[in-house]
């Protein structure tokens, strides 16, 4: 009764599509499956909440995510490791601020140059 039983859980890969709760993310997996009358391949999506106890997931990720004992109501998956991260574009505040104020002072001057010559 001592001895250790092997855990054999189901494993899944999927995006994360929502990130907004404490300790707990959605992940979205698509497979393919066939439709059964007409034989076209569909793309099938099942969201599975999924509890992240360090926060490291965020919104497009690609992560692994395990089948555990339920935690609450809806979660019955854990994170097990975060196999790719989104890739996002660092851009300064500043900068964007300066451009679009540039741009706005473009289009003004165009639009009452256009008046003027009407």
């Amino acid at each position: 009764m001592a001895a250790a039983q092997a855990v054999n859980r189901k494993s899944r890969v999927g995006t994360v599509v929502s990130d907004k709760g404490d300790k707990t993310i959605v992940v979205q997996i698509e497979r393919a499956a066939r439709h059964r009358l007409y034989r076209k391949v569909i793309r099938r999506t099942k969201r599975y909440h999924v509890h992240d106890e360090q926060n490291s997931a965020t919104l497009g990720d690609t992560v692994r995510i395990e089948e555990c004992r339920p935690i609450s109501k809806l979660k019955r998956w854990m994170l097990v490791e975060v196999l790719t991260e989104r890739a996002v574009a660092e851009v300064a505040p500043e900068s964007l601020d300066s451009n679009l104020v540039a741009e706005m002072q473009r289009s003004a001057a165009h639009a009452a140059a256009e008046d003027g010559a009407s």
